[in-house]
């Protein structure tokens, strides 16, 4: 009975629906009035393929890879002009720069100890620092790289790198080497800015 009963049921609502077809088709002709077929005249549509999708959103990746990417290959004296303490400006900058962050004229905001860590690892975690810290607003920063008395030979390994790796980083607008009381031949005062 309850079978039975439940076709009923899907029968009438089967049966309503077309009804309302109906009605909406009717409606539809009083509507628009009466419609005569455009003559086939024997053409063939050609559907045009469809442009190859452009990865943009990789393309952008790879473009900021690239610009994040830093080089220990890379030949600083050949692009830019350092002294012989150690300091770096761009070329848009003036010398005052480099005197007032010598001379402690923005306040530390932030640093990155490299002591201890490989090459590769000091490359990436400081390319990682400097474009948090711009990204964060930090003007004044400064990297540890290390003196190299624990390295082999008593030679420092990174000190050359930081330098290399920092002139590479858009962000980076100057640096000096840091004040005794900041870490001296060991360290970096960085000046930074929105790439």
């Amino acid at each position: 009975m309850l079978r039975r009963r439940e076709a009923e049921e899907r029968a009438e609502r089967a049966a309503a629906a077309a009804r309302l077809r109906e009605q909406e088709q009717r409606l539809f002709e009083l509507s628009i009035g009466a419609v005569t077929r455009l003559p086939d005249a024997q053409r063939v549509l050609l559907r045009a393929d469809p442009p190859e999708p452009e990865p943009r959103q990789r393309q952008l990746d790879e473009q900021a890879v690239l610009r994040q990417a830093l080089s220990d290959d890379f030949d600083v004296d050949s692009l830019l002009e350092t002294d012989e303490a150690l300091s770096f400006r761009r070329v848009e900058l003036g010398p005052e720069t480099v005197r007032k962050l010598r001379r402690g004229h923005w306040a530390l905001q932030g640093q990155i100890d490299l002591h201890g860590l490989r090459r590769d690892q000091a490359r990436e975690a400081l390319g990682a620092f400097v474009h948090e810290s711009a990204r964060r607003g930090l003007r004044c920063v400064r990297v540890v790289h290390g003196k190299g008395h624990g390295s082999p030979g008593r030679e420092p390994v990174l000190k050359s790198r930081v330098r290399r790796w920092l002139v590479q980083k858009q962000e980076v607008l100057a640096f000096v080497q840091a004040r005794a009381s900041d870490g001296g031949a060991g360290a970096l005062m960085v000046l930074l800015g929105q790439p």
